[in-house]
């Protein structure tokens, strides 16, 4: 394990994608302490299933400085079905919920088979069209899945809603299809790990304008830290690694992130 060093605590930073249901840890109050504390300002917390469609919007009404997202994982896609697509709709033309600020994570896994690849398709598709239908960003998980991901996704770029492949450990080729289609990468903790060259590399090709900054929390904790569960309060570990992969000024690279994240979510 890396030795490890205190948290810095740099210019405001907004966490695009975290699961606070999930940390074990830390209380929400704890995690919202911490995230002031190191000037995270803003946090998206993530649904991924039925179970938790209705927990992230409680959390994002709760709390004024948490906000959500709505979909099913592909590791649920089994469970879509116009029944639980009406949920969704009703939740996202509900005026009360205006803190949704995406559609996801949606998207395609092949590497855990918890749902059929058609059932993973029907369920991508529908949630696409639910994010046109209500003009919000999209949030996709693509692991083990690039060919179907990109044939997807080749005629989303038409449509004026942002879209970011979060987490991104995918190919080169996945990476340069999405900065063609002016999509979003995000990268986490990941990127601090000695065996992820390729995520390295798939970030030094991505414009520092289409990257944004995520831990996908409780999992992919950053060096130097690694090994324990992971929160947004070490968001600042990832944004001095992406300034020095970019080669870019930690206060420049900080003023971007926070203004892509704003742009994608908030705009």
């Amino acid at each position: 394990m890396s030795k490890r060093r205190e948290i810095p605590v740099y210019k405001k930073i907004i966490e695009t994608h975290f699961h606070l249901d999930m940390l074990k840890k830390l209380s929400h109050d704890e995690v919202l302490e911490l995230s002031k504390k190191h000037n995270i300002e803003k946090m998206i917390t993530i649904a991924t299933s039925r179970d938790n469609l209705d927990v992230v919007m409680d959390l994002a009404n709760k709390y004024p400085q948490i906000f959500c997202t709505q979909g099913v994982h592909p590791h649920d896609a089994k469970d879509y079905d116009q029944m639980l697509d009406s949920v969704i709709r009703s939740h996202l033309k509900d005026a009360k919920n205006k803190k949704i600020v995406a559609v996801g994570e949606i998207g395609l896994d092949y590497y855990y088979k918890y749902s059929t690849r058609e059932e993973q398709i029907k369920a991508f598709e529908a949630q696409l069209q639910l994010a046109l239908d209500f003009q919000l960003p999209v949030i996709v998980h693509s692991r083990d899945a690039e060919a179907d991901t990109m044939d997807i996704l080749k005629n989303f770029s038409k449509h004026k809603n942002s879209l970011v492949i979060h987490s991104f450990t995918s190919s080169i080729e996945l990476a340069e299809f999405a900065i063609k289609n002016n999509f979003y990468l995000g990268f986490n903790g990941i990127i601090t790990f000695k065996n992820a060259q390729n995520v390295r590399d798939a970030l030094n090709i991505t414009p520092i304008e289409r990257v944004l900054i995520e831990t996908d929390a409780p999992f992919l904790t950053p060096e130097p830290y690694r090994g324990t569960e992971n929160a947004p309060h070490f968001l600042p570990f990832i944004a001095e690694k992406i300034a020095e992969l970019k080669n870019i000024p930690l206060d420049n690279t900080l003023d971007t992130l926070y203004q892509n994240s704003e742009k994608f979510f908030f705009s």
